[in-house]
């Protein structure tokens, strides 16, 4: 193979690809067999094979119990609208990552005491093994699946006050900026990184998602005066949503 000449199972996938993309292959559409693929295009099976799963590992087709390959519906981006932390009164988790008033949607959580591991002390600035109160969120838009995020506060901070558990309490659901400041804890900077892999498999199945989708990973961290008081982890479908920034020039 010469250089920068791309495998023969890439080269098919790549010209189906296109034609699902051109919408030659419509949605809901049956991929061509591997019959057909290994004639069409002079190839084994082998290759026709592994053209499938590159197709398949991308979200792009799916396969049907006794029935073939189909092209899977490509749903429209949707975004979900980020714009750091929001300091007025009664700002709700969901409405803090979504930052859209027009957004109207539900959410599941379940908190729990455990032990900080390392990369989450590291975040906090705590000991490995020092006591986090985490809570898991699953929100709904719409009533479809479209974001998880796990949060974790460090109990020497929290623990024994009336914002120990973010949706308990006085101030349940308030969002971390107003419930920190019942405590006279000022939380002035938020930074946000965003990565992207592949989801877990209970992250897909919580999500409606399929083995192979990429799914958009935002690392959250609230600070008050250089101190971490709360990171998380944003877990977001990358097929459905996109990440929208809306950041205040200075």
């Amino acid at each position: 193979m010469t250089f920068g000449e791309q495998p023969a199972y890439l080269r098919v996938a790549g010209d189906l690809r296109k034609q699902i993309v051109d919408g030659r292959l419509p949605p809901h559409t049956r991929l061509p067999s591997q019959a057909r693929i290994r004639e069409e295009y002079g190839v084994s099976d082998t290759v026709a094979l592994e053209a499938r799963k590159v197709l398949m590992a991308e979200g792009l087709v799916e396969g049907r119990s006794g029935s073939g390959t189909y092209v899977r519906e490509r749903p429209v981006p949707r975004r979900v609208a980020r714009s750091g932390f929001r300091p007025e009164r009664g700002a709700t988790p969901f409405r803090q990552e979504q930052a859209d008033t027009g957004v109207r949607g539900t959410w599941e959580s379940s908190s729990e005491q455990t032990d900080a591991g390392a990369a989450v002390a590291g975040r906090l600035g705590i000991e490995p093994g020092d006591r986090v109160m985490r809570t898991k969120y699953l929100f709904r838009e719409a009533g479809e699946p479209m974001m998880l995020s796990t949060s974790w506060e460090p109990l020497a901070l929290t623990g024994r006050t009336p914002v120990m558990l973010p949706e308990e309490g006085p101030l349940g659901g308030m969002g971390v900026v107003e419930r920190m400041r019942a405590i006279d804890v000022i939380v002035d900077n938020v930074t946000e990184e965003v990565g992207a892999r592949p989801g877990l498999a209970e992250e897909l199945v919580l999500l409606g998602g399929v083995p192979g989708h990429v799914v958009l990973v935002i690392q959250r961290t609230y600070f008050a005066s250089g101190r971490p008081v709360e990171t998380a982890d944003v877990v977001i479908p990358a097929d459905r949503y996109r990440a929208a920034y809306h950041l205040p020039v200075k």
